[in-house]
């Protein structure tokens, strides 16, 4: 390592130096680091392995360095080569040997272990904060356009009527599901590793439950091998960002297709699309396609961090260095994500006569008819036959369902009645009064419970 010259000769090449170097990127960890570091340094006076003053006056420079940060008055030197050595060396600068003793009973492997977890612990409750602002949107947005009646889709087909609201708000379940992963994260996060030395422990009396406390984790490590080496909660931050975003690509193909002039169902806020650069009538969905684009992005950061991982012996090794920018690109990337999609569901304006209009296409009565005849005793299978050869009629004949004459519905089945005409896309809905189907009072309640759940918290 090109500042610790203890057993070496001569300086790391220029070339290592560069390459060894995390200052450029695990800069960004430098609250969390300066966190831990106070907490350790009250722990040390505390516990008598330096003095009070020493403690104090640790404490009060640590401080005085983070202000210098945020100001932009820090100077990153890249032969420091991470953030650690960057604020202990500054530290040792401003107040000579009493600086030194701040690395006592620790390692650098046990100190970014912290620094990674604080942070992760920050960034899951930015996320999960930010996915209830998308919910709220989502909810909003259905709230709004409640009685707004849509074709369902299988295969990208026209299958049953549904209400919008109904189908925003599966998309809140998902996301709901998301946050769900996020808080098991957290939990997994929320261990306190510092202590755990290099790999071994230290050899001091020390205090773990207090710097834990001071640094509001709930447990410290049991195991120091495994503390030093441990990323799966970064794996799992990853993996339910992955989960995640692939919901927000599935929302962001249908914003896509339903705005475009086929489907004509939503028109984008012009805050939140883009124009042609020589076609002038463009209006382009771009922020859900960078969306579903900045997908796979996330999924490559999980799948190298799960590869750097998979080979790794016990326990610290420098590979764990390609954690973080992954990992922060992760967190970057899925947090202004979500930001922006918030924005562009708020804004967006659907069009319940284009989606009506959509619902007469299709024949999506069709399973409302074989129910009709199973209810007057017909085997559903039976039933399913004779409507579909009713809807082969109807296309051959360029009919729809109401066109039909009663002598036309009795040539497939004589349990054809008068009320077959009673079945409506309104009636299709009604009949869906099951938990979680898309019955107008269902939704209702839905949207109720939803709105419950976010002010629960």
């Amino acid at each position: 390592m090109s500042h610790i010259r203890g057993r070496f000769n001569k300086p790391a090449d220029k070339l290592v130096t560069d390459y060894n170097a995390s200052l450029p990127f695990d800069r960004r960890l430098y609250l969390h680091d300066i966190a831990g570091s106070i907490a350790h340094a009250k722990m040390l006076g505390k516990q008598g392995i330096i003095t009070q003053d020493d403690a104090r006056l640790i404490t009060d420079t640590l401080a005085s360095i983070r202000k210098e940060i945020e100001q932009g008055e820090f100077e990153f030197r890249i032969e420091l080569e991470d953030i650690h050595m960057a604020v202990e060396s500054s530290l040792i600068e401003k107040i000579g040997d009493v600086g030194r003793r701040l690395h006592t009973a620790r390692s650098r492997n046990d100190q970014v272990a912290l620094d990674m977890r604080l942070f992760a612990r920050d960034a899951i409750t930015v996320t999960i904060n930010s996915l209830r602002d998308f919910q709220q949107a989502l909810l909003d947005v259905a709230g709004a356009n409640k009685d707004v009646i849509m074709p369902g889709y299988t295969h990208l087909q026209v299958a049953q009527p549904v209400l919008l609201a109904h189908h925003l708000l599966a998309y809140f379940e998902m996301l709901q599901r998301d946050i769900e992963r996020f808080r098991n994260c957290f939990d997994r996060a929320d261990v306190m590793p510092l202590g755990s030395g290099a790999l071994a422990g230290v050899a001091y009396d020390i205090d773990r439950e207090f710097v834990a406390k001071e640094l509001g984790f709930s447990r410290v490590s049991r195991n120091s091998l495994d503390a030093v080496s441990d990323r799966d909660y970064l794996i799992e931050y990853e993996a339910a960002a992955a989960l995640c975003m692939m919901h927000v690509s599935r929302l962001a193909e249908e914003i896509v297709l339903w705005s475009s002039a086929e489907f004509d169902f939503v028109m984008l806020d012009d805050a939140f699309a883009t124009g042609s650069s020589i076609m002038p009538q463009k209006k382009n969905p771009d922020v859900a396609e960078l969306g579903r684009g900045k997908t796979g992005r996330v999924y490559g950061s999980l799948m190298a961090l799960l590869t750097t991982m998979k080979g790794l012996p016990l326990a610290y090794n420098k590979d764990l260095q390609e954690d973080k920018e992954g990992f922060f690109d992760t967190v970057d990337t899925l947090l202004s994500t979500l930001a922006v999609f918030t924005g562009m569901v708020k804004t967006a304006h659907f069009k319940p006569e284009n989606t009506a209009g959509a619902v007469d296409r299709g024949y999506i009565l069709a399973t409302d008819l074989a129910d009709y005849l199973a209810g007057k005793g017909e085997p559903f299978r039976t039933a399913h036959d004779i409507v579909a050869r009713l809807v082969q009629y109807a296309a051959e004949q360029g009919k729809t369902f109401p066109e039909f004459t009663m002598d036309e519905f009795r040539q497939f089945s004589p349990l054809f009645g008068d009320d077959v005409r009673e079945i409506t896309v309104a009636s299709s809905l009604a009949a869906r009064n099951v938990t979680g189907g898309t019955a107008p009072a269902r939704v209702e309640q839905a949207l109720a419970d939803a709105r419950k759940l976010i002010e629960g918290g």
